[in-house]
């Protein structure tokens, strides 16, 4: 009687466990492909997500069960892998559990079904191998399409050939064609403006700020060939570490305080202008 009560224990606990990510499968499985439906988020604080992208759904619901956050957990990765195929994974993940269920009803043990999984697995990468067309990263028409065909089913698929583009190129841009594999996305910065439609993205080469020109004593908004310093330090006078009053009693003493942290100033912009850069960040 207590082994079958604790291999019955044994079963419940992995049914639950599948039936609880095949679930979270079920709720995004609308959303994937061009006639999928987008889905609606709203957060604890009231803020609104609109999205059929797999992992931005995943990450932004608010799940608790274990075995549904692995899910979560294989979708952000595929992101980070591929950047596409978010949904597909989570729906094909929760198909295959779906299929585990009726395998453990039917007596199959776990581990059988496991290692059955991983030669599947093994099997399929071989045949997708097979059948996969290699790309050539000196052709940018096929490189398009390939962008074009990922923005397909996003909310801006119908701005597809106007972004897909300026995707390609940015990211041509900044791969080294000496490591293709290991490009780093964070050297593409992508800035919001207020007020602009998507017809006005642009492809800018080279870096955008955000921070306007100081005009104050009629400096220039435009400079050709510029030599630019980077500088880590205000152009202020020193400040001591900890909070402190000085107290000064005579005005010479006041006078001589404001001349020092004048020439302290200047010797700072001597130094700058000394090194002969006309944009200084």
């Amino acid at each position: 009687g207590e082994r079958y009560v604790e291999n019955k224990l044994k079963h419940d606990v992995r049914v639950s466990n599948m039936t609880a990510a095949k679930k979270l499968a079920d709720a995004i499985r609308t959303s994937l492909g061009p006639r999928g439906m987008d889905k609606m988020m709203v957060s604890g604080n009231n803020d609104v997500t609109i999205s059929n992208d797999g992992a931005t759904i995943l990450k932004t619901m608010n799940v608790t069960h274990p075995a549904a956050k692995m899910l979560v957990e294989l979708s952000a990765s595929q992101d980070i892998v591929a950047g596409d195929g978010t949904t597909s994974v989570a729906v094909l993940c929760g198909a295959l559990l779906d299929k585990c269920i009726g395998l453990l009803g039917r007596g199959v043990h776990p581990t059988v079904i496991s290692d059955s999984m991983a030669t599947a697995c093994d099997k399929a990468c071989e045949i997708l191998e097979g059948m996969a067309i290699p790309v050539d990263l000196e052709d940018r028409e096929s490189l398009i399409q390939a962008a074009t065909t990922s923005l397909g089913s996003k909310v801006v698929a119908q701005y597809s050939n106007l972004l897909s583009p300026i995707a390609v190129d940015c990211v041509l841009k900044v791969l080294d064609s000496s490591r293709p594999d290991m490009i780093d996305l964070r050297d593409v910065k992508i800035v919001k403006k207020a007020g602009g439609t998507i017809d006005d993205t642009e492809l800018v080469e080279g870096i955008v700020f955000d921070q306007k020109p100081s005009k104050a004593a009629g400096g220039p908004t435009r400079v050709e060939d510029a030599k630019i310093g980077l500088i880590q330090f205000c152009v202020s006078p020193p400040k001591t570490d900890l909070e402190n009053n000085v107290i000064v009693s005579d005005y010479t003493q006041m006078d001589k305080i404001l001349r020092e942290e004048r020439n302290h100033i200047i010797g700072l912009i001597k130094k700058i202008k000394a090194s002969g850069c006309n944009v200084l960040l």
